[in-house]
């Protein structure tokens, strides 16, 4: 089938490629003509463990093909994706859903002929009788099909998630538009991949609900920690004893400086939103992203507590800077505000993160960026674990001790043992577990 993918950021590259594996034609449209020669170049300007090399064998293969003419792009599709970007206004907090409406009109002027067209950014219960009604307004002489398929990829592990996900959500109204989408998914329905079909709304709120679902849980279990770090409890001896209930799961239950990422932070104070204005709001998604805002405050009060109460004048090392690992997504990072705290408080900022470089470098100021984790640590009075890249699980310690001023080390994502820490001659701060005092041999 032809595919028309508006949008090439994250969800828009990730799903027109892996549309393409599946062997339909795609071509992936965006506005940003930089963006677009880049990909024609075969540079990817994101990072995505897997995402260049699928790129690659899909436009050699002549399955897949970028352009920033959307009229030309949309002209014989079957199905038109909608993967435009639908971010936060700033004050309420609900979805901007301008830039989806703009590509709405922009494709109702461009089409020839009825076809599907499915919204795969995320948005608001509503939004998918909203674009038909626009729609009808600009082409009342096309019948088109509408549908809502929300993704639901992880970053750093996207490609999996497409080709063998837990589901696949489809809202839709017609058996046109059902038998399409039947035939897109083809090669998941041979896997016997659970596909359920819902009204245009259901699978809107599907995407909300999951998203805050997982963000309670990591609000949750960082308030636990706080607990445990006043009773003397382990975070993850309990998270453990709770993800052996199969009703609850080991999944999102690791303490840490708090969400962040383009889907968390946006969706839950977009359902937040517009359960206020449904008159039905939702007071314990409320409550996490008030946490949430929250937990990142108190990883920098963690942090100067280790340090002795002040980083005045200290240089601070600091490893890892994305969201997340494997990849290089700086939105919303927890970063963006830990950082600029402790510059406030006067400390010099150290750092080093595998990929998320340079795409960092337009968020902060004053920060000396380094070429590698030792290279962040020389001389810094206290190392600061943001973010769990597997490079960081195995440092050289006493190299690490041979760098710092003084061996200190506040982990905020407690990838490393208090008792080994400490035998190892470090004065160790986590999250949600005894702080560990260095054994001076």
């Amino acid at each position: 089938m032809d595919v028309a993918m508006i949008g090439s950021g994250y969800v828009g590259l990730v799903s027109g490629a892996c549309f393409s594996e599946f062997g339909h034609r795609v071509v992936c449209v965006d506005k940003d003509h930089g963006r677009i020669a880049a990909l024609d170049g075969g540079k990817v300007p994101i990072y995505e463990p897997g995402l260049a090399a699928l790129i690659a064998s899909n436009v050699e293969a002549g399955r897949l093909r970028f352009s920033t003419d959307l009229a030309e792009s949309v002209r014989d599709a079957d199905a038109i994706f909608l993967a435009v970007g639908t971010p936060s206004r700033r004050g309420d907090g609900e979805a901007d859903l301008s830039f989806l409406f703009a590509a709405v009109r922009e494709v109702a002027a461009a089409l020839v002929r009825p076809t599907l067209i499915v919204t795969k950014s995320t948005v608001p219960v509503g939004t998918g009788r909203d674009v038909k009604r626009l729609l009808a307004g600009v082409r009342p002489d096309l019948a088109c099909d509408i549908a809502s398929n929300p993704e639901f990829l992880r970053e750093g592990a996207a490609i999996e998630d497409f080709m063998r996900p837990d589901r696949v959500i489809v809202g839709c109204e017609t058996q046109r538009a059902r038998d399409i989408l039947r035939e897109l998914y083809r090669p998941l329905f041979l896997i016997e991949t659970p596909v359920l079909f819902t009204s245009l709304e259901t699978a809107e709120l599907i995407k909300y609900a999951a998203n805050a679902f997982l963000a309670t849980k990591v609000t949750f279990i960082n308030e636990i920690a706080n607990l445990c770090e006043k009773v003397g409890a382990d975070v993850h001896h309990v998270a453990r004893g709770m993800g052996l209930d199969r009703r609850i799961g080991n999944k999102f239950l690791h303490p840490g400086p708090g969400y962040g990422g383009s889907c968390f932070p946006k969706d839950t104070r977009a359902l937040a939103s517009a359960a206020r204005r449904a008159g039905a709001p939702i007071n314990i998604v409320e409550t996490v992203v008030a946490g949430n805002e929250a937990r990142k405050r108190a990883m920098v009060e963690k942090i100067v507590a280790a340090a002795g109460g002040s980083v005045a004048g200290l240089t601070l090392a600091v490893l890892g800077v994305t969201f997340k690992p494997n990849t290089d997504d700086m939105r919303e990072s927890p970063s963006l505000a830990i950082l600029p705290a402790l510059q406030a408080a006067g400390a010099r900022i150290r750092a080093y993160d595998p990929h998320g470089m340079t795409e960092a470098k337009a968020h902060f100021t004053d920060v000396t960026w380094c070429r590698d984790a030792y290279d962040a640590m020389d001389g810094a009075a206290a190392l600061i674990i943001l973010t769990e890249w597997n490079q960081f699980r195995a440092l050289d310690l006493n190299r690490a001790k041979a760098l710092l001023r003084q061996p200190l080390m506040v982990d905020l994502r407690n990838i490393y043992e208090p008792d080994e820490m400490a035998a190892a001659g470090f004065s160790y701060h986590c999250v949600g577990r005894p702080v560990a005092t260095r054994q001076d041999a």
